[in-house]
């Protein structure tokens, strides 16, 4: 036997110390890996993207078992292949389950997801960054999917407008969609349904006539947070493929030290 043998066999010699049985009997709900940062690739509508993700991923605990294969998660995921989507989700859900050898677990995967966009009027390209978290929930023989993503856009106000003889105060606007998806369905989807709620989108270049043109368009469709969130509401309530869904905004107001906030929830708890 060779030195890299010998020293496999001596390492399938050690104990196995987290699968003895634990006296204490208490089940565990969620125990895993958390905050794991990994090089990943995320499906887009024009293709696979590079991305850094921060992942979670978690399964359940017998009460008999002292504790889990912690490597295992690694494992599983660093062999996981696929761009993330909705079907890669519920593929590495499924690896993850038959390697810890349990019946419940969970995966949170947040990543930086980029969109390249050109600019209303000069039609220059630029990236346009956003926040995505997709999560996905095995619980009681029922999975959850739940796609997250935060949208930065323009809000201008409506009492302003109206009582001001000109201008009006507008801000930057952070526009949380969380969708709970029962199929495949395209992050830029949600991004659109947030931008075109807004008093305007965002863009990460812009020109002087496109400055003209998005101060312009906020000014001609003024929002209060209260807007933002029922319109992107009733659009979400009329995808088939969204169960449940949250929407929340927080305005970062420019005249106040505080931020107008408002939020609708419709998601279903496991």
């Amino acid at each position: 036997m060779n030195a890299p043998e010998q020293l496999f066999a001596s390492v399938n010699a050690l104990p196995d110390v987290q699968s003895h049985a634990d006296h204490r009997q208490l089940a565990i709900q969620r125990v895993g890996v958390k905050s794991l940062v990994h090089p990943v690739m995320i499906q887009t509508t024009t293709g696979p993207q590079p991305s850094v993700a921060t992942v979670d991923m978690t399964v359940s605990l017998p009460p008999e078992i002292k504790g889990t294969h912690m490597s295992r998660f690694l494992e599983v995921f660093q062999t996981h292949q696929d761009p993330l989507s909705y079907h890669a989700l519920q593929s590495l859900m499924n690896a993850m389950l038959v390697r810890l050898e349990s019946q419940q677990g969970y995966i949170k995967i947040a990543v930086p997801y980029f969109v390249r966009k050109s600019a209303p009027v000069s039609g220059v390209e630029s990236l346009m960054d956003y926040q995505v978290t997709l999560e996905c929930e095995e619980l009681q023989n029922q999975r959850l999917t739940t796609f997250t993503v935060v949208v930065p856009v323009t809000s201008l106000c409506p009492c302003s407008k109206k009582i001001s003889e000109y201008g009006a105060h507008n801000q930057r606007s952070h526009v949380t969609i969380a969708a709970q998806i029962e199929g495949p369905v395209e992050i830029e989807e949600l991004i659109t349904v947030a931008e075109r709620a807004a008093s305007c989108e965002l863009w990460g270049l812009l020109k002087r006539p496109d400055e003209k043109y998005v101060t312009e368009r906020a000014y001609d469709n003024p929002k209060f947070v209260e807007d933002l969130v029922r319109d992107i509401a009733l659009a979400l309530s009329q995808d088939r493929r969204i169960k449940g869904y949250s929407v929340e905004s927080e305005n970062f107001e420019s005249i106040h030290n505080h931020s107008a906030y408002a939020k609708i929830d419709h998601l279903h708890y496991s």
